[in-house]
């Protein structure tokens, strides 16, 4: 009996055995070796900002020639002409995209309704209330973004805003996810236009709560190229598909400084703006 038993259950064993080997050449599915290779030479953030779920999809997508190199953005261009050269391929040409903060509200500019006292979040104070601040959109300043960017890129700043490092940002999105007010976008480096307001209370009223919100005057509108600005929804919007026409003089004539002409790739003199038009109270037209 213990010698059938034996025998019944090795020849089991031996037939499924055999079925899985047929199984395996049937429907092995046969990977590129360049994938492996390819995926050693990217950084391994996985940030998601190439449009990937992670830097082993974006190698796959490299290696059909589906993406170039250049499309990861925390690599540098030196970088990018390793895995480039390793594939025999060009590679190309991206536009940096980096986050961007849509608020110059700080607290040098800005109303305190109430004082928040509990968790340091920006997250857990929107639930209690909205936070406090008398602009209902502004940001909160408790450093949720700060926190939630793993590239050190964000740092809040003596006005109690969050600064972006372009050179650091690999416009992953995390921040994007992590402010509960919805207060950052990820944007093309070169598109110097930025509105940093999202309040839609129109008129003096904002300004009682943050001396360079966007009131919706329309000069902005009035002085850019024709659908490039709209102040439809009660704030002024810039129509990113149309930043190629863009031009400074569209902020030359805001009273409060709420939309901005960016310097060069920096971020910089945006809060040097929002200080002058602090101190003229709203300001008056130009």
């Amino acid at each position: 009996m213990i010698l059938a038993a034996v025998a019944i259950l090795g020849g089991v064993g031996l037939f499924f055995a055999i079925l899985i080997a047929i199984a395996n050449r049937r429907l092995k599915v046969w990977e590129d070796p360049r994938i492996d290779g390819v995926t050693a030479l990217l950084p391994g953030a996985n940030c998601g900002a190439c449009g990937r779920p992670g830097c082993r999809a974006f190698a796959e997508a490299l290696v059909k020639g589906e993406a170039q190199p250049a499309g990861c953005n925390v690599m540098n261009a030196d970088a990018a002409g390793v895995v480039a050269r390793y594939l025999g391929v060009d590679a190309g040409e991206a536009r940096k995209k980096v986050a961007r903060l849509l608020c110059a509200g700080g607290a040098h500019v800005t109303t305190q309704r109430a004082e928040y006292r509990g968790y340091e979040s920006c997250a857990a104070a929107t639930a209690v209330a909205g936070g406090g601040k008398g602009c209902a959109w502004g940001c909160l300043g408790l450093a949720d973004c700060e926190r939630a960017c793993t590239f050190g890129a964000i740092s809040m700043n003596d006005d109690g805003l969050p600064a972006v490092d372009v050179e650091k940002c690999t416009a992953c999105g995390d921040c994007v996810k992590a402010c509960p007010k919805g207060l950052f976008t990820v944007l093309p480096l070169d598109a110097r236009l930025l509105v940093q307001c999202r309040n839609l209370v129109n008129g003096n009223e904002a300004l009682e709560e943050c001396r360079v919100a966007c009131t919706a005057c329309g000069k902005c509108v009035q002085d850019a190229a024709p659908g490039l600005i709209s102040v439809a929804s009660g704030v002024a919007a810039v129509n990113y598909d149309l930043i190629a026409l863009a031009e400074e003089r569209a902020t030359e004539r805001c009273p409060t400084g709420a939309i901005v002409w960016l310097l060069g790739a920096q971020f910089a003199g945006v809060r040097g703006m929002a200080m002058a038009n602090a101190e003229a109270i709203g300001g008056s037209s130009r």
